[in-house]
């Protein structure tokens, strides 16, 4: 027998495959340490690209619904001081908040363009000091957000929105927790106006939201927009404006028009310009070199069962020489039973990431549970849904394969290198 192949020059791959399944099953608890150790492996790969994907997502969610729209324009003047909320810099100075909605919302592929007025408010006779106002259309929030990102609804806990035009406001179940108040109660506050004089007001709660946003459910006060406009004399303008695609794909597009409807002296911005969401994308990478670091220690287990191989059967090695097997065959043996152990690690593993990613997916992690609430500076949900894929799945087993099997090529080729006449003296 000088080849592992019939006559006619075919079997020889198929005869190696036998011999390789055939020598994983030899020592059973080798075999289950190895598949154990890829298993765990590739379960941590597929939780964690799991978890982060729907991380990801919540975070571009959140902005979405809260930060930015699809579209973001403010004022070039409001931009260079954003984090103090100016109110007297209105987009598009002297243009009033009505045209410039009714003219955005023709442009193709636009959902809604809903202005927004948000403003610092300093509190009297409460335990909370300090709230921001957060002016909008609550009808026509609802008919384009659900601001409840975990149910998926509305977010109103209790009672209902504030309606247009009155004296009514609605809080965050962590404000209402903190100051004691609640439905039909009246804050009294002050803002500052364009104009920078003091207005003094006195809204009566009219429902309790939770949004599973903490940010907002612990310090936003949400008022009908055209009242905190009146009061902060912004004169028919608007502090922002959010757009709303019908197809997120035309984001680009889409911020073009409306930088063109807007004109010079504003910021136009596209969700993905977003801090929080640019940064996640640019730690992709990085996730995956922790993926990479983790499946190689992983298979180093799988190395040192193979270099044990290789030592116990020397005069094995030494006979399938002696028989003809090339060293190429005597390779592919050892380099297929990596591969086999890869094969059903990876796959145990992808049934168990898998079926925990499932159940994530459907329900949602408390991340106050591991954070203590310490979060509220990300504009990420309370809770979060793990993402459940087909191509997670997929990606978490490929790698998992490439990365064992890949790691075992080097101790397989010892076995080419040890001379059939020394092996069987041994």
């Amino acid at each position: 027998m000088k080849r592992l192949e019939n006559q006619d020059g075919t079997g020889g791959l198929a005869a190696l495959l036998t011999i390789a399944y055939r020598n994983i099953w030899r020592n059973g608890r080798r075999t289950a340490l190895c598949v154990t150790a890829i298993a765990i492996a590739v379960f941590f790969n597929i939780f964690m690209q799991a978890w982060i994907v729907g991380m990801l997502r919540s975070i571009e969610e959140v902005v979405r619904t809260y930060e930015t729209g699809h579209v973001n324009v403010v004022s070039s003047l409001f931009e260079n001081d954003k984090e103090y909320y100016p109110v007297q810099y209105p987009v598009a100075d002297g243009r009033s908040a009505d045209e410039l909605v009714s003219r955005i919302e023709a442009i193709p592929g636009v959902k809604a363009a809903l202005p927004r007025v948000t403003a610092y408010a300093t509190l009297f006779d409460s335990t909370v000091k300090h709230a921001l106002l957060w002016g909008i259309d609550p009808d026509r929030e609802r008919r384009v957000n659900l601001f409840n990102l975990t149910d998926r609804n509305d977010g109103m806990s209790r009672g209902r929105y504030p309606r247009m035009g009155t004296n009514e406001c609605a809080i965050g179940f962590e404000m209402a927790r903190k100051t004691g108040l609640g439905i039909g109660d009246r804050i009294p506050l002050k803002t500052v106006s364009a104009q920078f004089s003091d207005k003094y007001w006195n809204p009566e709660i009219v429902g309790i939201f939770r949004f599973d946003y903490r940010r907002f459910d612990e310090d936003v006060i949400i008022v009908p927009i055209d009242r905190l406009s009146r009061i902060l004399v912004l004169g028919g303008g608007t502090q922002q404006l959010f757009v709303y695609a019908e197809d997120p794909g035309r984001t680009s597009a889409i911020r073009s028009e409306v930088a063109g409807v807007v004109g010079a002296g504003n910021v136009v911005r596209a969700w993905t310009d977003n801090y929080w969401v640019a940064i996640m994308k640019q730690s992709t990478f990085l996730f995956y070199v922790i993926f990479g670091v983790f499946q190689v220690v992983a298979s180093f287990l799988i190395i040192n069962t193979v270099l044990m191989v290789i030592h116990e059967r020397i005069k094995e090695i030494g006979m399938m020489g002696a028989l003809g097997m090339t060293r190429r065959e005597i390779v592919l043996v050892f380099f297929f039973e990596a591969v086999y152990l890869s094969v059903i690690g990876a796959a145990a593993g992808c049934l168990v990431g898998g079926l925990a990613s499932w159940i994530g997916s459907l329900f949602p992690i408390d991340l106050n549970t591991f954070t203590g609430g310490g979060m509220k500076d990300m504009p990420i949900s309370s809770t979060i849904f793990l993402a459940f894929s087909p191509g997670i799945l997929a990606q978490g087993f490929a790698f998992g394969v490439a990365v064992s099997a890949a790691c075992t090529l080097i101790p397989s080729l010892r076995s080419a290198f040890i001379e059939p006449v020394e092996a069987l003296r041994r």
